[in-house]
């Protein structure tokens, strides 16, 4: 029997929790997604998700963020998507402004960095948990298997850029998918006896994502109206090279431009808000991403601190805090609007496209790939969290990681007990 569908007001308790638990990047963030709603509540098929996955990874912008969204719009239409969006980025939205504050007021956040020194290693057991549980359903084939040891080789050892690495594994996918169909097995092919979730794997797409060019003219307009309006009314206001006009546009541009993640477009926004714009010093920059990760929520958000550093320090005729506020917010409209015109423009058309087999093969292909970047992720996260100075070694966190791992493996124990547990673990050990 397939899971009961969810109202939508538990979809809206379920995205709210995840928007105040998602940490750790997008690799933590896209395992804790997998295990909650296709494990654990079973509200989406393991190949729908999988697709939704590759497609967003293809994509301009935070991946967890659009797969959020695609997978709201998914269970309720136009405004689960809308809901499950915001509530992913309200919360941390809400807390890195507060942090921004006492960062230029007071200079100090230190029990904010305690807390994450027990999240982090927490969050590096939930991605190699992730790792496994993809990989054991994405890797079918030794070919498979290759694809994800070449892209993980290809970012840890030679850093290849992340969307050459996902476009190569997709060409791979549909030329070789051709020619050798079964080396590359289409994601969630072996479940096809099974029907346990509420969107499942086989069956037929919901009337609402059946694409129209109707309902593209109606998303199309919308979005970019919805985007532009608080750009052009801050040109109108304050002129057109005022600090919340400047900064409408240049985040508007980044968010064209963001295939990869935070950690590809940040020299790109450190060296222009720095050196260009004078909106922040490189230390700040640095600062800001310190605390972009002690947040919940996709990593981008660094780039709301560099919008409220924007506006304190280049108040004009406003009150720093009022000029930071506006422009923070306008940093992460204009950074995050484009994420739901990219979902609800093209998630219709990539739901159909779910029987094209050729497609379909491309896709797999991708996954595995995907296996390799999440592993990249970790062991990136790894590195840095259990090594965090050359010669040492922090035990600590190797010790929280090896428990929250079998707790997450062996007995099952939910996320949240588990990250709540860790940071109170972080802020213990300081004060001992």
């Amino acid at each position: 029997m397939p899971a009961s569908h969810p109202t939508f007001r538990e979809a809206l308790r379920f995205w709210l929790k995840l928007g105040l638990i998602s940490f750790g990047g997008p690799s933590g963030q896209i395992a804790i997604m997998h295990t909650e709603l296709v494990e654990k509540k079973k509200w989406i098929g393991e190949e729908r998700f999988l697709h939704a996955l590759n497609y967003c990874m293809l994509l301009p912008g935070p991946e967890a963020t659009q797969l959020a969204t695609y997978c709201g719009w998914l269970l309720h239409r136009t405004w689960g998507g809308i809901a499950a969006g915001v509530l992913f980025v309200l919360p941390s939205a809400l807390l890195l402004w507060l942090l921004s504050y006492v960062y230029v007021a007071y200079g100090q956040v230190a029990w904010i960095a305690a807390a994450f020194g027990g999240l982090k290693p927490a969050v590096t057991a939930i991605v190699i948990a992730a790792v496994i549980r993809i990989g054991q359903r994405a890797l079918k084939t030794s070919l498979m298997w290759t694809l994800a040891a070449g892209a993980f080789a290809s970012l840890f050892f030679f850093h290849a850029p992340f969307p050459a690495v996902v476009v190569t594994a997709a060409a791979i996918g549909f030329v070789g998918g051709k020619y050798f169909p079964l080396w590359f097995p289409i994601s969630g092919a072996a479940n096809t006896n099974e029907n346990t979730a509420t969107i499942d794997d086989h069956d037929a797409a919901p009337d609402h994502t059946r694409p129209s060019w109707t309902r593209a003219f109606k998303v199309l307009t919308v979005s970019l109206a919805l985007w532009w309006a608080p750009v052009i009314a801050a040109g109108l206001w304050q002129g057109w090279h005022g600090t919340l006009a400047q900064q409408g546009f240049f985040f508007s541009k980044a968010a064209m431009v963001t295939f990869g993640g935070a950690y590809a477009v940040l020299p790109y926004v450190g060296q222009q808000a720095v050196e260009h714009y004078s909106w922040l010093s490189t230390a700040q920059m640095l600062d800001g991403l310190g605390l972009a990760e002690t947040t919940p929520g996709p990593l981008i958000m660094v780039l709301q601190f560099v919008g409220f550093l924007g506006g304190w320090n280049q108040p004009g005729a406003l009150s720093p805090l009022l000029a930071a506020t506006l422009s923070a917010a306008m940093t992460t409209w204009t950074t995050f609007v484009p994420c739901f015109l990219w979902i609800f423009l093209g998630a219709p058309h990539i739901e159909q496209l779910r029987g094209n087999l050729h497609l379909s093969r491309a896709l797999s292909a991708v996954t595995a790939s995907v296996v390799g970047v999440i592993l990249n992720l970790a062991v990136w996260f790894g590195i840095h969290v259990f090594f965090p100075a050359q010669g040492v070694i922090d035990w600590f966190a190797l010790a929280v990681c090896a428990t929250a791992f079998v707790a997450l493996q062996r007995f099952k124990v939910g996320v949240i007990l588990i990250v709540v547990v860790s940071a109170l673990l972080g802020v213990a050990r300081q004060a001992l």
